[in-house]
C-alpha cells in the first residue's frame, strides 16, 4: 500500500520567510561569486593557505560556477537544479575545511549551515519541495 503525502497550501508569511531566507543565500552567495571573479587578493592568498595555490584562474572559475549555480536556484522553474548544485559545491568547500583542519563551528560547518538555509528556505516557498520532502503532522 502506498500512501501519498497531501502537501498544504504554504500561508503567505511562510512563503515570504522562503522568500527572505532564500534571498538571503542569493545575496551572499552571489558577493562570493563576484568577489571570486575579480579576484581580489584576500581570495588568492585564502585558496593558497587552502592548499589550491593562488591561481586567478582556479578564483575566476570557482566564482563563475558560484554565480551561474545561484542564478539557477533564484530562478523557481530551476531552483531545484540550483540547490543541488549549490548543495554539491558547498560539499566539496566542507571537504575542504576539513582536509585543512579549519574550525569546525565556523568555517567547517559554514556551508552546512548555509546548504540548510538553502534548502530550507526553497522548501518554505515551492508546494513541490514540500511534496519531495513532507513532514508528518
Amino acid at each position: 500500500m502506498t500512501v501519498i503525502a497531501e502537501t498544504l497550501p504554504a500561508s503567505k508569511p511562510t512563503r515570504w520567510t522562503g522568500r527572505i531566507l532564500s534571498g538571503l543565500v542569493i545575496v551572499f552567495l552571489m558577493i562570493d561569486g563576484a568577489i571570486k571573479l575579480v579576484p581580489w587578493p584576500v581570495v588568492t592568498e585564502t585558496m593558497d593557505r587552502m592548499g589550491y595555490g593562488s591561481s586567478e584562474t582556479l578564483a575566476r572559475s570557482l566564482g563563475l560556477i558560484t554565480i551561474v549555480c545561484t542564478v539557477l536556484y533564484s530562478i523557481p522553474p530551476t531552483s531545484i537544479l540550483g540547490a543541488i548544485l549549490l548543495t554539491g559545491y558547498l560539499g566539496g568547500a566542507m571537504a575542504s575545511h576539513v582536509r585543512i583542519g579549519s574550525p569546525l563551528f565556523t568555517h567547517t560547518l559554514f556551508g552546512l549551515y548555509l546548504g540548510l538555509m538553502v534548502w530550507g528556505g526553497l522548501w518554505l516557498r515551492d508546494k513541490d519541495v514540500r511534496s519531495l520532502i513532507p513532514f508528518r503532522r
